[in-house]
């Protein structure tokens, strides 16, 4: 893949904007703090839990009740939380940074060891987490890399307390008001 150094943009093409170095990219993004998610559906073809860890989780909409989230267009686990009828979107406290890790990596039962339950809805609402969010996707919009997910909300409620887990400069951490 090539980068380009600069690009033509506006309706005319005559201003040029300079090319973004992805690396330099990241690095600034990352002094933007954001809350961290774990997504959560049952496998409809094999009845176990699925899930993945989320940074980019946002409330969309009041009327009618819509968050969104962007997952990697390489994703292995998204096809499977797709083909789910719901998903759980779980906000995660700050204890639960080995589960976010765990639910972020590639492959393997992502759920050993984690306790969870089942949402009124029927996916997993992970033991710890802040609050839990039940959804169906309504639309998947693709945007460069990620896909752009937008739930409709079905159900929600606050699950326990404590302070959420932060994501900063490329690390984990917590946040106390």
């Amino acid at each position: 893949m090539s980068i380009p150094v600069s690009r033509r943009v506006g309706h005319d093409g005559a201003r040029r904007i300079p090319a973004v170095n992805p690396q330099h990219f990241r690095n600034i993004l990352g002094r933007y703090a954001t809350g961290v998610v774990a997504v959560t559906a049952i496998d409809p073809r094999t009845g176990e839990p699925c899930g993945l860890a989320v940074n980019s989780f946002t409330s969309v909409s009041l009327d009618p009740p819509l968050v969104a989230f962007c997952v990697s267009g390489d994703s292995t686990s998204w096809p499977r939380l797709k083909a789910a009828a719901n998903l759980c979107v779980n906000v995660l406290a700050e204890q639960q940074r080995e589960a976010c890790e765990r639910l972020a990596a590639p492959g393997g039962d992502k759920f050993a060891g984690l306790s969870w339950a089942l949402s009124p809805g029927g996916a997993p609402v992970l033991d710890g987490a802040l609050a839990w969010i039940d959804c169906v996707v309504d639309v998947e919009h693709p945007a460069g890399d990620h896909v752009i997910v937008v739930a409709r909300v079905t159900g929600l409620d606050r699950h326990d307390d404590g302070g959420p887990l932060v994501f900063f400069r490329g690390a984990y951490g917590g946040f106390r008001s």
